[in-house]
Parts: C-alpha cells; sequence; structure tokens
C-alpha cells in the first residue's frame, strides 16, 4: 500500500487571511483530508503549514513511514530539498548571514521529514490533477472561512 499526501496554502493578501489544507490519499481514494486558517499570515507560511500538517497526521496515525508528497510550491520544494542544507549547516542564516524567514515552520518541517521517508514532489498548480485541484480548494475554502 502506498500513499501520497497532496498540500495547498492560499493567503488573500500577503499578509493577510490565509489557509491550509492537506489530503493523503491511498490506492486512489482519499483517507482523511483536514483544513485550517489563521487570520493573519503569509502565502508561504500556509504552504509550509499544509506540509507540517499533512507530514504529522501522516506520522501519527499510519504505520508505513514512506510518503510521497505532493505540492505546487516551490518555495516548499526548493526550501526541503537544498537550502534547509545551507540554513542548518550556517545555523539557520541565508548565504547573506541573515535570519531565514519562517524558520520554526522550516524547523518543524525538518523534524517531520527526518521521521519519514519523504518523496518531495512538485506539480503544477491548476493543472487538472484531480487530488491537487481539491486541497487548491479547501485551502482556499479555509482562508475565507471564519480564521482563528
Amino acid at each position: 500500500m502506498s500513499y501520497r499526501i497532496y498540500t495547498d496554502g492560499s493567503c488573500h493578501g500577503n499578509p493577510g487571511p490565509g489557509g491550509w489544507a492537506f489530503v493523503i490519499v491511498s490506492d486512489g481514494r482519499v483517507v482523511m483530508e483536514k483544513s485550517g486558517s489563521m487570520k493573519e499570515t503569509t502565502n508561504n507560511q500556509m504552504e509550509l503549514s499544509a506540509a507540517i500538517q499533512g507530514l504529522f497526521y501522516f506520522n501519527e496515525h499510519v504505520q508505513l513511514k514512506e510518503v510521497h508528497l505532493f505540492t505546487d510550491s516551490k518555495y516548499v520544494i526548493d526550501g526541503i530539498n537544498s537550502w534547509i542544507h545551507g540554513w542548518k549547516k550556517n545555523n539557520w542564516k541565508t548565504s547573506t548571514k541573515k535570519p531565514v524567514k519562517n524558520e520554526e515552520l522550516w524547523k518543524s518541517l525538518d523534524e517531520l521529514n527526518s521521521k519519514l521517508t519523504v518523496n518531495w514532489n512538485w506539480i503544477k498548480g491548476h493543472s487538472g490533477d484531480i487530488f491537487n485541484d481539491k486541497v487548491d480548494l479547501l485551502a482556499n475554502n479555509a482562508t475565507v472561512g471564519d480564521c482563528v
């Protein structure tokens, strides 16, 4: 049995009210979907939160520890696959010695990534993939809903 997690974040204004969502899929069927919101956030924070929440749920509720995660966020993909190594080596500073933006979220994502075998995949947004479209809708609905 294999699992896929689709994630997306949304923000109306940047910063502004935002939403995140994930969908966990196994054998072509949705086994879990969840979304949430924040009153004042950024799109990048919501993209990171979606991945964190999806991996956290997966780690807590699925015995298998290998998963394919799909996101339309180049920020998340580039950050987790390449930038994070330099940030950690430089004590969470960028190559220009500035603090990493969203450091706490990146640290949470890095911790979950180290507990699981995550195959990170970029997927083009709004490209007709049924599950990517679903998380996009969930994240947008969370954004316009009652923000906490």
